[in-house]
């Protein structure tokens, strides 16, 4: 096992030993390389004044320049990656002295020192050319996020810009210029040699410094191990059974940056060979642990579009870049928003250890609050999702903020229907209860009744039956369980192709004078 991290810092190499292994990117790079372009505004990966830009091959060998959150990315994540900082993206080119071949061909530095490079950055040239800047105190998060979009040739148009950057926040322009800035930035198949160079360089770093062997990151009291196969992680989480497995750390970051907890063993799945691939097989995708939220959404938002905007909403690009879909179960929170969409498709989940691997429904492996159906051992292998289309799927988060924000209340609901009688029916909800979970005695209601709104209404009512949900700082129990009830409601109408009428907590029959949104 190396007791030595290696990777590309701004085209150098990087060899780092002897930390902590809860550091993060963020404070390495303030506290050790002293570059301070990159702030820390909210240490929970919400702000974006700390991203910069980490490049990797994905499970198809394609090179992908990925926006993430430095403030909550441990330092052993960036095994055999390659990191740019707001420091690094204009490139420099090295000439080194030599002299000129006999032969008249031009040596490669020769070559070097002829590309001309600009005194900034487009992606810096055009928020001062539309005065996309005023404190600066966010700028170089935005202009990292522009570098990942400008990059992977993607992200800049009217239609994507906002998606783009929606994990950084501005107080002082009103992101209008911003907006501009980035809609000003060409993006096209052919790069301008000095980022050729600089990709060029950047690979061949990579390349360099590829392994495949088990890489641990440790000052002796906390250490972060990064194996690199499946046989090496199941053996380090059997030796280490109260390790904590990290995937993306967009949550457990949070637990170093804002809770202090002493996590004093971490297994990472990031760097496990094939982890990272999702791929069919029959008829479900088998997503694997490192499989990221930004490269899952396209696949499983086809033939069910709610899918694809819940994942949009629920976490910014630099958290769906880093966070994934086996991690987000793996956690087991009763207010995550994948649970209940993936219940309602009926997923599966996977499990494996050194001598073990089952699967079972996704809804049986949650079994009380901060509780799972998992024995000592035993990780998350995958999820299995169904590949159909589901006409009638529909997802519905309703939360104080529209992005980036953790739902009050999470409603997905897919039904089977043959002429006009549901046949089928799954409803399951996120923030009603202890655990994602289905509404039984709503979905028996629905199961073999007419495709009619007083069936959802009589589904509606029966939630009543099935979840006691609690007050809290995001929604009274009150609101939640009105708020499910007229979900109950949408989800009929839109079924139906109608309105939505609201269900008042004490009517019996639907009132349809007061027609509004439900949440």
């Amino acid at each position: 096992m190396r007791e030595i991290i290696t990777f590309a810092l701004n085209n150098r190499i990087e060899r780092v030993s002897g930390l902590s292994g809860d550091t993060t990117l963020l404070n390495w790079l303030r506290s050790t390389r002293r570059l301070t372009g990159s702030k820390e505004g909210c240490a929970e990966g919400d702000c974006g004044t700390c991203t910069v830009v980490i490049a990797r091959r994905d499970a198809g060998g394609v090179m992908r320049w990925r926006p993430v959150n430095a403030c909550i990315q441990f330092m052993g994540m960036l095994e055999g990656a390659s990191v740019t900082t707001i420091e690094g993206i204009k490139p420099e080119i090295e000439v080194k002295s030599s002299n000129s071949p006999k032969s008249g061909k031009q040596s490669a530095s020769n070559q070097a020192s002829k590309i001309k490079v600009p005194d900034m950055h487009p992606c810096q040239q055009v928020m001062v050319d539309h005065h996309g800047s005023q404190c600066g105190f966010c700028t170089p998060g935005f202009v990292m996020s522009l570098f990942a979009a400008w990059c992977n040739g993607s992200g800049l148009d009217a239609d994507t810009i906002d998606t783009t950057l929606a994990g950084n926040l501005c107080r002082c322009t009103g992101y209008r210029p911003i907006v501009e800035a980035a809609l000003a930035l060409k993006v096209g198949s052919v790069f301008p040699e000095y980022e050729t160079y600089r990709r060029k360089t950047e690979a061949a770093i990579m390349a360099a410094i590829a392994h495949d062997e088990t890489v641990c990151l440790s000052d002796g009291r906390r250490r972060f191990i990064a194996p690199a196969t499946v046989k090496d992680f199941a053996a380090n989480y059997a030796e280490n059974q109260q390790a904590t497995i990290v995937s993306g750390a967009t949550d457990v970051g949070l637990w170093v940056t804002k809770m202090n907890c002493d996590l004093p063993v971490m297994i990472w799945t990031g760097r496990v060979d094939g982890f990272d691939k999702m791929e069919k097989i029959g008829a479900h995708w088998h997503i694997g642990p490192a499989v990221t939220h930004a490269a899952a959404m396209s696949h499983l938002a086809k033939g069910k579009p709610d899918f694809g905007e819940v994942m949009r909403r629920f976490g910014s690009l630099q958290v769906r870049s880093s966070g994934t879909l086996c991690g987000n179960i793996a956690n087991g929170s009763p207010i995550g928003d994948m649970p209940p969409m993936l219940i309602a498709l009926a997923a599966e989940i996977e499990l494996s250890g050194v001598d073990s691997n089952r699967r079972m429904p996704l809804e049986s492996f949650f079994l009380g609050y901060g509780k799972q159906d998992r024995d000592i051992g035993e990780f998350v292998s995958g999820l299995l999702v169904p590949t159909g289309d589901a006409p009638y799927f529909r997802a519905y988060k309703i939360s104080k903020r529209f992005d980036q924000d953790i739902s009050s209340v999470l409603g997905a609901f897919n039904i089977a229907v043959a002429g006009a009688r549901i046949t089928s029916a799954r409803l399951a909800f996120g923030g009603m209860a202890a655990t994602p979970s289905r509404a039984h005695n709503a979905e028996a209601i629905l199961t073999d009744a007419p495709l009619t709104l007083e069936s959802f209404t009589a589904a509606a009512h029966a939630l009543d039956d099935d979840f006691a949900p609690i007050s809290d700082m995001r929604a009274s129990a009150e609101y939640r369980m009105q708020v499910a009830k007229n979900l109950v409601l949408k989800y009929g109408m839109d079924c139906l192709g109608g309105a939505v009428p609201r269900l008042t907590a004490s009517s019996e029959k639907l009132t349809l004078d007061s027609l509004v949104e439900a949440g």
